[in-house]
C-alpha cells in the first residue's frame, strides 16, 4: 500500500447487496446514489465512481450463497483499491456487504498489523444463525468479522478472524437482542448506546472511540449504517429506530478524521431510496462523505 495522505483518489464501490435483508430495495442504493450525485470532488480530493457489484448469478440460489459470493468479490475490489494507494468509499446495499469490505481491507493491512473499526449503526449487527430471530444476514456481519458465525461468511478472504474485539466499538446503538448482547459483552467490545452519548455528547464519545481504534492497530475504518441517524431527519432507511443521531452532529464527529493516515476506508450502508423524501437521506450519506473530506493540505 501507498502511504496514506489527502491526495489519494476517494474510489466508491458500488455493493448492491439486498439478499441479507428483508427489503431487497437496499440493493438499489448504490446505483441511487451515483444517479444522484452525493459525492463530490474538492480541490483537494478527487471523487471517482468504481463498478457496482451484484451478486452474481450463479450465486442466487440463497441468501447464504448470495451474500458470500457478492463478499468475496468485494473483498478483492476492496483490496485492490488500497494496494493502489487510493481510499475506498464502499456504499451498499444492506450491511451484509461489510463482510465483504472489512475482509478485504483486513487482508491488505495484515502484513503491517490488525485492523481498527468504529462501527456506527442503531443495531448490533452481531447475530449469528444459533442466537437470530429473524435469520436476516443484515444482522449478522459484524459477528462474522469478529470469527463468529457461518463458515461460508467468516472465511471470506481467509478463515481468520478479521478483527479482534478490543480494536472495535458501537457507536450509536439502541435496537438488539439478547444474544448479540451476549455475545459483544462476552468478548469485550465496547457499545456506546444513545444513552451514553446523549449523556456525554457524542464529541467526546467519538475521542474514546478513536482511541479504541487506533491502540496497536496498522489503520482504522468506519462502517457507517444509515439508521444510526434519526429517522425523522432520515428516513430512506429499511429498519428504522427513533431517537437516533442527527446528520450534522455525526458529520461533525466524522470530520476529526479529515487527513488522519490511518484512517484508510470507509462504507455507507442500507440506503432505501424507495422509502426516502426528496433524496433527504441521499444527501445524508453525501454530507458524511463531504465531512471526512480534507479542506486543507496536511501539515508537513
Amino acid at each position: 500500500m501507498k502511504p496514506a495522505g489527502p491526495s489519494r483518489t476517494l474510489i466508491v464501490i458500488g455493493a448492491a447487496s439486498g439478499a441479507g435483508a428483508p427489503d431487497w430495495a437496499t440493493a438499489e442504493g448504490p446505483d441511487a446514489l451515483r444517479h444522484y450525485r452525493v459525492f463530490h470532488d474538492t480541490p483537494l480530493q478527487h471523487v471517482e465512481w468504481d463498478s457496482i457489484l451484484r451478486v452474481p448469478r450463479e450465486a442466487q440460489a440463497t441468501p447464504l450463497h448470495a451474500v458470500a459470493a457478492l463478499g468475496a468479490r468485494l473483498a478483492a475490489e476492496v483490496e485492490r483499491v488500497l494496494h493502489a494507494g487510493h481510499f475506498p468509499l464502499v456504499v451498499g446495499g444492506d450491511h451484509s456487504c461489510a463482510i465483504g469490505t472489512w475482509s478485504g481491507v483486513h487482508h491488505a493491512l495484515a502484513e503491517r498489523g490488525p485492523l481498527g473499526l468504529i462501527w456506527i449503526d442503531a443495531h448490533m449487527d452481531s447475530h449469528t444463525f444459533a442466537t437470530t430471530p429473524s435469520g436476516q444476514i443484515h444482522g449478522m456481519p459484524l459477528a462474522c468479522l469478529l470469527g463468529h458465525g457461518e463458515a461460508a461468511l467468516t472465511a471470506i478472504d481467509g478463515a481468520e478472524a478479521k478483527l479482534r474485539p478490543e480494536h472495535v466499538c458501537l457507536i450509536g446503538v439502541r435496537s438488539y437482542e439478547a444474544g448479540e448482547a451476549a455475545l459483544l459483552h462476552r468478548l469485550g467490545v465496547r457499545v456506546f448506546d444513545m444513552d451514553e452519548i446523549r449523556l456525554r455528547g457524542l464529541a467526546a464519545v467519538f475521542d474514546e472511540a478513536l482511541a479504541i481504534v487506533l491502540q496497536g492497530t496498522a489503520g482504522f475504518g468506519v462502517s457507517v449504517d444509515l439508521d444510526a441517524l434519526d429517522p425523522e431527519e432520515e428516513p430512506g432507511v429499511s429498519t428504522p429506530v427513533p431517537g437516533g443521531l442527527h446528520r450534522a452532529e455525526l458529520a461533525a464527529a466524522l470530520s476529526r478524521l479529515r487527513g488522519n493516515p490511518a484512517f484508510v476506508a470507509m462504507e455507507i450502508v442500507e440506503y432505501n431510496p424507495r422509502r426516502d423524501h426528496r433524496h433527504a437521506t441521499a444527501d445524508a450519506a453525501g454530507a458524511l462523505v463531504d465531512a471526512i473530506t480534507p479542506l486543507k493540505p496536511a501539515p508537513r
